[in-house]
């Protein structure tokens, strides 16, 4: 099965609080800690992964805090999953960096790695702005095993 972790969905809960509002308004880590209902020590942890990527912005002093490093729009999930998963690679050859023994006899890598440039391709397609909005309606997948085609609404 294919999910992020915890710390990633946690992440993406910053990120969206950081989104909603006022784009220069600072939050500390305290208030996003309280706002997102997360441990302290788990928002400051994601707080830094996440500066050290270059999609929040820190600001030092007694009236510092973090906001968005951009706009909310500008930023896609698959830019959220990089940061804090790493690049998405579904499997090892699909990887920039691959390292696989079978590559030059696997008859399914290429396939592989087709689907993992679709699924970068539907991760770049979505906005932290559309994650941050509640009312955003995306077509739901199809659970059952059928083969479906997710498409954004709007």
């Amino acid at each position: 099965m294919l999910r992020m972790s915890r710390l990633t969905d946690y992440g993406t809960v910053i990120l969206a609080h950081l989104a909603v509002g006022d784009s220069d308004k600072l939050h500390t880590t305290a208030e996003v800690a309280e706002s997102t209902r997360l441990a302290l020590t788990t928002v400051s942890k994601l707080l830094k992964i996440l500066t050290r990527a270059g999609l929040v912005a820190s600001f030092r002093g007694p009236s510092g805090g973090y906001r968005l490093a951009r706009p909310a729009n500008d930023i896609s999930a698959a830019e959220i999953i990089d940061a804090l998963e790493g690049p998405v690679s579904i499997t090892e050859c699909s990887a920039e960096d691959s390292s696989c023994d079978l590559a030059t006899i696997c008859g399914v890598g290429n396939a592989w790695q087709k689907i993992n440039v679709a699924i970068r391709a539907g991760l770049d397609e979505i906005s932290l702005q559309q994650l941050a909005q509640p009312g955003t309606k995306l077509t739901p997948f199809d659970l059952s095993g059928e083969p479906t085609r997710a498409r954004r609404t709007h």
